[in-house]
């Protein structure tokens, strides 16, 4: 199987004037819900551990900068977000995820950027061999992108007569994106809900 990784050539930028953080938009769960609704094409979940932190976030722009700390351009601010998880790992990782990630969709699917200086971990159905069983979990350096998700690979995974395709037409359109920390088989942490700070990121089915 070949996997494209490849290398972004951006630096986090150094810091510049103010700039809107939040240029988009914040959703409720159950919004999910709505069929046809073609406003954005994906939504973001910030979780810390087995919390999600704030409300799910849209996105209609072609690209989503998420980061920690301000200014690092415009986008998803995670540092803005109302925490109340004192546990010291979650505090030492968010202090890393700085720049952190840039998602951008391209003609041949989404790409994450790794801006952060820091390994992240990203898990998706597109990214493997259909008749696995078991999804591995990818590593991307600082300065590498990863084409995290495929249309065209997420509607053949999808069966025409699948009932609970047609009943949840997200299913196996998320990828979930942890911060410095890996999970899965390779790692100490089996399920990406151990993991200190992490994203879950689900693309409209067009």
């Amino acid at each position: 199987m070949c996997m494209l990784i490849r290398g972004c050539g951006r630096k986090c930028p150094s810091p510049s004037p103010p700039t809107k953080c939040l240029p988009f938009c914040f959703i409720d769960s159950q919004l999910l819900l709505e069929p046809g609704d073609r406003s954005h094409w994906c939504v973001v979940a910030y979780w810390e551990e087995k919390t999600r932190v704030g409300r799910l976030y849209c996105v209609q722009e072609p690209s989503l900068d998420i980061f920690y700390d301000l200014p690092q351009g415009n986008g998803f601010c995670l540092g803005q977000l109302n925490s109340d998880n004192k546990s010291q790992l979650v505090q030492k990782v968010r202090s890393k995820i700085g720049c952190g990630i840039q998602l951008t969709r391209e003609v041949d699917g989404v790409w994450v950027y790794n801006r952060s200086s820091y390994p992240i971990f990203i898990k998706s159905a597109t990214l493997d061999n259909p008749d696995s069983r078991t999804l591995l979990v990818h590593k991307v350096f600082p300065g590498f992108s990863i084409k995290a998700f495929d249309y065209e690979k997420a509607f053949s995974l999808q069966r025409p007569n699948d009932h609970e395709f047609m009943q949840q037409p997200w299913t196996g359109f998320t990828v979930q994106i942890s911060f410095v920390k890996g999970w899965g088989q390779c790692y100490t942490r089996q399920f990406i809900s151990s993991c200190p700070c992490w994203l879950e990121v689900i693309f409209n089915s067009r």
